[in-house]
């Protein structure tokens, strides 16, 4: 286990603002559960979720990052909720899947000229003798704005997605799990980006371009 609970470059546990966010967050409980869950909550709520942050860059992959912009996509909030868990003495790794989201707002859709959001993250945490899946990606004003309920997470069933939002229409599903892993693999990560969007390369970030709650406010 010794991989995942050691800093990286990635999930970096020891940079002194996740270090000072992990020790802010994790309750004055020492059962690794109830800290998991408090420090799930606390990621997905403090970095608003907005996809139009995705740069080239790889130091944007960061925990500390997404901590620092206080908006992020889906895998530095995976990397920050692991890099808090890993501070608090609690294995983490990341898991990367491919998802279609069949609420994504047209702008978005435009951009990819996909439906599909390839590696999209979550975070695996070891708790009570088990790997458990958590998303910490979507905060609850985003959800609110889909109409879909916000993830939940009890340390002990996992947290993955929204399969219906309260209408009962099809939001999230899984279409290829690529696997969990002790860092993000950065080559395999941007090289599989590269393969689903080609046209976006050469375009180093897309911020700028707004955001998801601002696109869901006008659509």
């Amino acid at each position: 286990m010794h991989e995942y609970l050691r800093p990286s470059r990635f999930i970096d546990s020891d940079h002194p603002a996740v270090v000072e966010f992990a020790e802010s967050h994790r309750g004055i409980d020492r059962d690794p559960r109830q800290q998991a869950m408090s420090l799930y909550y606390a990621v997905r709520e403090a970095v608003r979720y907005n996809p139009y942050t995705f740069s080239l860059d790889p130091g944007t992959l960061r925990g500390s990052h997404a901590l620092a912009t206080g908006e992020s996509y889906c895998v530095p909030k995976a990397t920050l909720l692991a890099g808090c868990a890993r501070h608090c003495g609690i294995a983490a790794r990341i898991g990367l899947a491919d998802v279609r989201n069949h609420l994504s707002p047209p702008r978005l859709l435009e951009l990819l000229r996909s439906d599909v959001f390839a590696m999209h993250g979550y975070t695996e945490l070891y708790l009570d003798g088990r790997w458990v899946k958590a998303t910490p990606a979507f905060n609850q004003d985003l959800c609110e704005l889909f109409d879909v309920a916000p993830l939940d997470f009890d340390g002990v069933q996992d947290s993955v997605f929204q399969p219906f939002n309260r209408q009962g229409e099809q939001a999230m599903e899984y279409l290829v799990d690529h696997g969990q892993f002790a860092d993000v693999p950065e080559h395999f990560f941007f090289d599989h980006l590269k393969k689903c969007y080609p046209h976006l390369i050469g375009q180093p970030q897309f911020t700028g371009l707004g955001d998801m709650h601002s696109d869901l406010s006008r659509d």
